[in-house]
């Protein structure tokens, strides 16, 4: 089987961080045997990034031998659907279906007519790949609609010694530090909340900083989540935040607003907490985690998250697609005309 992946996010020297779960995904995909053709979109002007990712996509099939083509962001899938010669599996990854967020909490306008875009596409397209159940609900398709969070790189995101971890990072071994992992210019993540949350546990104990931690390379990031005592997780909304798989792969406490498979993902966990987007909430249970300071049994929970195990997830989508479509194939061969699709079976996976 021979995947052509396309995506606009993928890591690159100035930004390290960027697309780093589609990467991951890749490189599992890889090792359970598929063969994996990468369409980077990339340009100064997005004007022209597309038409030109249009003109590479015909070029790229009909050079070579691709089974099908897997679009990260709807933005990109809209790209891979300008082609009917192999079919289109689209990863929606959040705020395509969920639109963007201003600083006050709310959609912006252009977001919604992306999010718009983004639905009539999902019914133009083979399969569709969501994050979340929270996502799938915002689809009016149901037929293959397949719920697959991104996996969670074991290898890299373990836990480590605490002391270790800091000597790593040139941080103080007595000091109380609360990661805030993401750009504080992004409004959805809600960076303010954070940031009067720290002011208030300052207030109690001097020793409380915040960390801020954003473009570093992916295999850094362990260490700051080892090096620390507690995630500081405060967005609007999301569909399956990354950073709360990886901190529980590494056994940090947790203080998380109520998004996206958030509370699934945490699960009964000690030292995770789900609250309100309210400053004197996150506040308590905060240093109700300061003042334990254990470390969680996170780890455990997410085991089903692995890259090997989400890898296979995925390869049964494909394979699935891949049947349905050569069996369209097929009869438009023999009759001329293509029949409708079979009724729909709702394909998804916590």
């Amino acid at each position: 089987m021979k995947v052509l992946v396309a995506t606009s996010i993928y890591p690159t020297r100035e930004n390290p961080s960027r697309g780093t779960f589609v990467r991951t995904q890749v490189e599992y995909l890889k090792r359970a045997g598929v063969e994996v053709e990468l369409l980077l979109l990339r340009g100064p002007s997005r004007k022209l990034m597309y038409p030109k990712a249009v003109l590479e996509l015909r070029r790229r099939l009909a050079a070579g031998s691709i089974d099908l083509v897997h679009a990260h962001y709807s933005y990109v899938g809209i790209v891979a659907r300008t082609q009917w010669r192999v079919p289109v599996v689209v990863s929606y990854c959040g705020d395509d279906l969920l639109g963007t967020m201003n600083v006050r909490g709310k959609q912006t306008l252009f977001s919604r007519f992306a999010v718009f875009a983004g639905r009539v596409l999902s019914h133009q397209v083979d399969g569709v790949i969501v994050k979340s159940r929270g996502m799938a609900d915002r689809l009016k398709r149901k037929k293959d609609v397949y719920v697959i969070p991104h996996e969670v790189d074991f290898e890299l995101f373990r836990p480590m010694d605490r002391e270790q971890a800091r000597i790593a990072l040139g941080l103080d071994l007595h000091k109380k530090y609360l990661l805030f992992a993401a750009s504080p210019d992004i409004p959805v993540k809600r960076f303010p909340l954070a940031r009067h949350v720290v002011d208030r546990l300052r207030q109690q104990n001097s020793q409380v900083e915040l960390l801020v931690v954003h473009k570093e390379p992916q295999d850094r990031l362990p260490f700051f989540m080892n090096a620390c005592d507690a995630l500081l997780f405060t967005s609007y909304q999301e569909g399956s935040p990354n950073v709360v798989k990886q901190a529980m792969a590494c056994n940090l406490p947790m203080v998380s607003t109520d998004v996206g498979d958030v509370r699934e993902i945490i699960g009964q966990t000690d030292g995770c907490y789900i609250c309100e987007p309210d400053v004197q909430d996150f506040t308590a249970r905060l240093a109700d985690i300061l003042r334990h300071n254990q470390r969680t049994q996170g780890r455990k929970q997410v085991q089903h998250l692995s890259g090997p195990a989400v890898a296979q997830r995925i390869i049964q989508v494909y394979e699935h697609v891949l049947r349905n479509h050569s069996g369209r194939a097929a009869h438009r061969t023999q009759t001329g005309q293509l029949l409708p699709q079979v009724n729909p079976t709702d394909r998804s996976w916590n």
